[in-house]
């Protein structure tokens, strides 16, 4: 059979013969038998005349511009960032890097793949982990997926995952989720309470959702009950964070996940956006995604492949310990390039600078006593307490930002890269407080 007739469908003669197959006159004969006839409809659909497409785009500029456009520093693990122009121009905006959802006919694609072992380059440098995949589709499964595959090679005989209760809740749902039909129980828990949970993995959150950072020697505590029992630790991160944090694999972890969408990568109405998963060299064959290694030719020159794919369900079928044959690559490489551009130093002095704002907004809150503070290291994150959470989410509404309703009487913000002096003096006035920007 020819192209043409693979892609475009049956031809009248062939729905003819396909009718008279199945014992039906037309499509719409077969429509009066399958469909129930409370839903079906007998009615041409009700639609505008065809317009073209200067007209709809006109339209959907009109229709756009109704919305109200508001700043968001509700954070919870989207937040707003600067994607360089050099980066928007020639990758995000580049047909020849975004049409490729993931590296099709890999081995001839070798700049994709170098682009994307630069992003693993970038996974291992924040974590201090020694293998990375080249992301997967978000943070929520991506942390979900690094408990299975604790389970898979757990030498714990527990079947409890123990999870910090500081944890983003959509986090905390989807792992659920994931949880459920193995059989595996999720308990959450305080952070100090996890050193005597016998569980078969370990989660913390670091910085927690309310945007404390444990000290490091809390944390190690935990790890090191955990492997004590046989179980292993993973550490959920934040990318810009961990550029001025001791990483996960000094710290004992044996996985880190995290979102790299802070990297460069808009909002985009919450995705898409790419997550990574680190862990210890052990896990090489279990890690879950795509993995870019490096080989070389027939020629004995350096060359690109993507590495152990018997994981991987096209391979393998029911044996394999992935069925992720995709991953966000295009996001992916924004985010190594956003790295890239920026530097080592340029990103600690963008995440230094974000933690500066964050502390000079809670002190004045502290000292005009608007609401009180958990003391405590933090990074982006203040959540305030003891405050009328609808007062001061609304009088934030009328500067046009928009803040995180813990509770009636808690409300929590994120500072961003893009969160200037001003807005800080203009969110203080939610709290009550004024200052000079």
């Amino acid at each position: 059979m020819h192209f043409e007739a693979r892609h475009t469908g049956p031809d009248a003669n062939e729905r003819a013969h396909i009718s008279r197959t199945i014992g039906v006159n037309d499509n719409d004969d077969l429509a009066q038998r399958v469909v129930p006839a409370s839903i079906l409809s007998n009615e041409p659909l009700n639609l505008p005349s065809a317009v073209s497409e200067t007209e709809v785009l006109q339209l959907l500029g009109d229709i756009a511009a109704r919305n109200t456009v508001r700043r968001s520093l509700i954070g919870t693990g989207y937040y707003g960032t600067i994607t360089p122009p050099v980066v928007l121009r020639n990758v995000l905006e580049n047909p020849a890097w975004y049409t490729a959802y993931t590296p099709y006919q890999p081995e001839i694609s070798q700049g994709r793949l170098e682009a994307l072992l630069n992003f693993q380059t970038l996974v291992l440098e924040l974590t201090g982990l020694g293998l990375a995949n080249a992301s997967l589709l978000d943070e929520s499964t991506a942390l979900a997926e690094a408990v299975t595959m604790a389970h898979r090679g757990a030498k714990s005989e527990s079947n409890t995952v123990a999870v910090h209760d500081d944890i983003h809740p959509q986090h905390l749902a989807v792992l659920q989720t994931r949880c459920e039909p193995l059989g595996i129980t999720v308990v959450t828990a305080p952070l100090a309470d996890l050193v005597a949970i016998d569980a078969f993995c370990v989660v913390v959150s670091r910085p927690s959702s309310s945007g404390l950072v444990a000290d490091d020697s809390t944390v190690r505590a935990i790890v090191t009950a955990a492997s004590v029992r046989g179980g292993a630790s993973v550490c959920v991160v934040d990318a810009l964070a961990s550029t001025l944090l001791t990483t996960p694999g000094s710290l004992g972890f044996d996985i880190a996940v995290g979102s790299a969408q802070r990297f460069g990568v808009p909002m985009g109405f919450g995705g898409p956006h790419a997550a990574f998963l680190a862990a210890k060299e052990s896990y090489a064959r279990t890690l879950p995604g795509r993995l870019v290694g490096v080989s070389t030719d027939t020629a004995g020159r350096p060359a690109l492949r993507l590495a152990l794919q018997t994981r991987e369900q096209h391979i393998r079928r029911e044996k394999a310990t992935s069925n992720i044959c995709t991953a966000q690559a295009l996001l992916a490489n924004i985010a190594g390039f956003y790295a890239a551009w920026h530097g080592r130093e340029g990103l600690q002095a963008i995440a230094r600078r974000v933690s500066s704002l964050a502390h000079a907004a809670a002190q004045l809150l502290l000292e005009h006593n608007a609401g009180t503070i958990t003391s405590g290291s933090r990074f982006d994150t203040v959540t305030v307490h003891g405050v009328n959470a609808d007062h001061v989410h609304a009088a934030a509404l009328r500067h046009n930002m928009l803040l995180r309703r813990v509770s009636s009487d808690t409300v929590a913000f994120s500072i961003d890269e893009t969160t200037t002096s001003h807005d800080v003096a203009a969110l203080l006035t939610a709290f009550g407080v004024t200052v000079d920007a």
